[in-house]
């Protein structure tokens, strides 16, 4: 988990400002988040706040600075992203965009700071292509991404058992990466991929469809290779179906607590539950 204080840490380093009216000594930050889509309980106002706080403790030990925070929802939409992110670095003295859950909107943020000379600071999108081959000067990608996800999911179940799999898949950068990055991993280790369909993302709320397809293909494994609301619904509607009662494994490729929470999964006093509940 990133530390609120440590948000910052680019920002002190950046040469200070005096144009567009403000004072010299002034930072500001741009909150670029999913504020209601498939990815708000992970980030969103948790990320909105996370980042208000970060500034407040960093001002009270760097009195000389001020930071101020905007944020913008996006809409998990790309050409959206890079138009606020545009008009805040044009128009509104912005010197850091953070945030950016969406990896195709990430992609494109990468290419817009590095054209305007300015620092985006990734703290959720997941693409690995973001340290791969869209790396630049410009960004930090501070966060999990497809590679470890997939490295650590699709070679372990692989080694217990799961040696054919069949992708569901969001249908965007994210989504695509995931599933190329842990079909590498599975194949390393010995497994085979059947096939992956992919989802239209963000619309799509009903998966059965897409499931059975998965099921159909008599994979031991359905790789979710997906997020948020799109994995809960995904866990859910395949239990509805009956696939894991069948012997089928999910394999929920990136989850966060959130979501776990929105599966209905509540932690009981002893910690150690937590392993079994998970595998439940």
């Amino acid at each position: 988990m990133i530390r609120r204080r440590t948000l910052l840490s680019a920002a002190a380093a950046l040469p200070l400002r005096s144009a567009y009216g403000q004072s010299s000594h002034t930072i500001r930050i741009g909150v670029l988040t999913d504020l209601n889509g498939p990815n708000s309980a992970s980030n969103g106002p948790g990320s909105v706040i996370a980042t208000q706080l970060a500034a407040e403790d960093f001002m009270a030990t760097h009195p000389g600075i001020k930071v101020e925070v905007l944020s913008a929802d996006y809409q998990s939409k790309p050409d959206l992203a890079v138009s606020v992110a545009r008009d805040w670095f044009d128009r509104q003295g912005v010197d850091i965009v953070s945030n950016i859950n969406n990896s195709a909107a990430a992609l494109a943020i990468a290419n817009l700071v590095k054209e305007k000379d300015k620092v985006a600071l990734f703290t959720s999108p997941a693409s690995s292509a973001l340290t791969g081959s869209a790396c630049g000067p410009n960004h930090v990608h501070w966060t999990h991404d497809t590679w470890a996800a997939g490295k650590v999911t699709g070679g372990a179940l692989v080694a217990q058992g799961g040696a054919s799999w069949y992708f569901v898949a969001a249908d965007y950068a994210f989504g695509h990466q995931l599933a190329t990055d842990t079909a590498g991993f599975v194949a390393e280790a010995g497994g085979k991929v059947l096939g992956t369909v992919f989802t239209p993302f963000p619309e799509t709320t009903d998966f059965s469809s897409f499931l059975v397809q998965a099921s159909s293909s008599g994979a031991k494994v359905i790789g979710l290779a997906n997020s948020g609301i799109d994995t809960v619904n995904c866990v859910k509607q395949a239990h509805e179906f009956g696939l894991t009662a069948k012997g089928t494994q999910l394999a929920a490729l990136l989850m966060m607590l959130p979501d776990l929470h929105g599966e209905g999964w509540r932690p009981r006093r002893d910690c150690s539950c937590l392993k079994h509940s998970i595998g439940t």
